[in-house]
């Protein structure tokens, strides 16, 4: 999907919503929009055709003077401004020279304190009607990817994957997470990761009870769990994968419970295909770790979105309603967790197909005893 298209799309939701312009700050809408990349943004997107307004059908880029060259190099069919105050300011004051009668902004991505510096922007005649607080349009718009993105999405997941298959041969009992931290980062950065997608995860021994055991000083185990959350960030785009191995012998107890977690997360993935809601699949992971007795140790919800940002709706909860789409890129992450002495998930990030689904990390998830 070209930039031009996604912005049409923005367009008519704004026009569906009520209103004739957006004003976007959440930077990863920004770079959807726009395919700017800077820390500091805000994106007018006007869709309305009032008579006589300068603002029709036009795109406008508000940065920053860090970002000029870059703007204009990133920026795809957007003017940029370049502000000498606040972009945010700058563009509601544009906003309101500009002929637009009602500006949508997204209310979960807009403090109270940023809605006041908006108002204030304004001539006090507009302050009441020309914002108007809106659901995340141009996130749900996301939701689905087009096929560079789904392409993105792969590479990042797949270079995910070849460092989980180097880390299981660098893993030793003794060797502290943030060794195994550090060698995933490091082997990521080489590889041509921006950055990690998250705060890597690496949690053992009793530490694996911890759902975001960050990775401490802590050693590995000689007999244990481990498990690893991590993820890479690709060209823009982020991958998340989980894997638990056991270090050294297994009781009969750690074994089972692993069978089941594997079992609920198989689960989830064959339930994923386009029309199902997300409620559905979660509860095809919980169904089976209830039937299992250890529904009660699965603390969170079984998945979210991925993409420009590593959590992004849908949200595959309990009770979700919302049905998966065609192009949708979600993770399945069913886990346990019994505090004081082990814990384990198996993760993976899945695109939505019209008859099932796709995995994107298809690593090995049967049992690893290192």
């Amino acid at each position: 999907m070209s930039i031009n298209l996604r912005k049409k799309k923005a367009e008519s939701a704004a026009l569906e919503a009520g209103v004739d312009a957006l004003l976007v700050t959440h930077l990863p809408d920004v770079r959807w929009l726009c395919g700017f990349t800077g820390s500091s943004a805000a994106l007018v997107l006007c869709a309305g055709e009032a008579k006589g307004s300068k603002a029709n059908k036009r795109a406008v880029l508000f940065t920053d003077g860090r970002y000029t060259a870059q703007a204009k190099a990133e920026a795809v069919g957007s003017e940029v401004i370049i502000a000498t105050k606040s972009p945010l300011l700058a563009a509601c004051e544009w906003i309101a020279t500009a002929g637009v009668k009602r500006c949508g902004f997204d209310q979960t991505q807009t403090t109270v304190a940023d809605l006041a510096a908006m108002q204030k922007a304004v001539p006090s005649k507009l302050r009441k009607s020309l914002f108007v607080a809106l659901e995340p349009l141009v996130a749900k718009l996301r939701e689905i990817k087009d096929a560079d993105e789904i392409a993105k999405l792969r590479a990042a997941a797949a270079l995910g994957c070849k460092l989980f298959d180097h880390i299981l041969s660098y893993m030793q009992p003794g060797m502290t997470e943030v060794a195994v931290a550090a060698e995933l980062e490091h082997r990521a950065r080489l590889a041509g990761a921006e950055a990690m997608s998250f705060q890597t995860i690496v949690a053992s021994g009793e530490r694996s009870s911890l759902p975001h055991g960050h990775a401490t000083l802590a050693k590995l185990p000689r007999r244990g769990f481990v498990t690893l959350d991590f993820g890479v960030l690709l060209d823009g785009y982020c991958s998340d994968m989980t894997r638990t191995v056991h270090m050294g012998r297994a009781t009969s107890e750690e074994r089972n419970a692993y069978d089941a977690v594997l079992e609920a997360q198989e689960a989830g993935v064959t339930a994923v295909r386009s029309g199902v809601t997300t409620g559905d699949v979660d509860e095809a992971t919980r169904s089976v770790l209830r039937r299992a007795g250890l529904a009660e140790w699965f603390t969170h919800s079984t998945g979210h979105g991925v993409g420009l940002e590593i959590h992004e709706s849908p949200r595959l909860a309990t009770k979700q309603t919302q049905k998966l789409k065609t192009g949708m890129i979600v993770t399945i992450e069913p886990g346990i967790y019994m505090p004081g002495r082990f814990g384990l998930r198996i993760e993976d990030t899945v695109l939505v197909t019209r008859s099932g689904c796709e995995i994107l990390t298809p690593s090995p998830k049967a049992w690893i005893e290192l």
